[in-house]
């Protein structure tokens, strides 16, 4: 009961912005000044998509977006877009969890690549109509493969660090789970 409580969950939904903010800066901290052949995975979005699976109230929806279009602004992406595709995957995600059942990993893992793989494409489709420069496609391929390969390490790091286990049937009862 005690990772119920509104004091945990209150401290964890200040701790995903902070968390997001050490990603954003050593994404942002310049080790190398010649431009890279690969792109690293979005750590950010896998945190975003584990938590919101995991623990969907340490993450509300305007705390997600909110998060990502602080991102969006230092990584000079268009405004908002990332933020409102990272936003409805999270939310699609959340519908999907069902607290009394336990599921597989590999089908989380496989959700979540669905998700990504959803993110992605958007994200360039909408991109691709409003005539906005985009990075190369084999970049973004790669980045979406990262990611997806990236996902088991964030659970396993969210959960032996942090503590964002999935809720049990008894912790969803409590939190008004239906």
């Amino acid at each position: 009961m005690a990772s119920t409580s509104p004091g945990r969950i209150w401290m964890m939904r200040m701790a995903f912005p902070f968390l997001a903010l050490i990603l954003i800066f050593f994404h942002l901290l310049p080790l190398d000044t010649l431009p890279s052949r690969w792109a690293p995975p979005d750590l950010l979005l896998a945190l975003a998509l584990a938590w919101s699976l995991r623990r969907p109230d340490f993450v509300p929806a305007i705390l997600i977006g909110a998060t990502m279009l602080v991102a969006d602004m230092m990584f000079q992406r268009p405004p908002g877009l990332f933020a409102m595709l990272v936003v409805l995957g999270c939310e699609f995600l959340k519908s999907r969890v069902m607290p009394h059942r336990e599921t597989a990993f590999a089908a989380e893992w496989l959700a979540v690549a669905v998700v990504i793989c959803g993110i992605v494409v958007l994200n360039r489709a909408i991109l691709a109509i409003l005539a906005v420069a985009q990075a190369p496609l084999g970049l973004t391929l790669i980045q979406a493969i990262l990611t997806i390969a990236a996902y088991p390490l964030v659970v396993v790091l969210s959960q032996s660090l942090l503590g964002v286990r999935k809720l049990s049937p008894s912790e969803a009862e409590v939190l008004g789970s239906r």
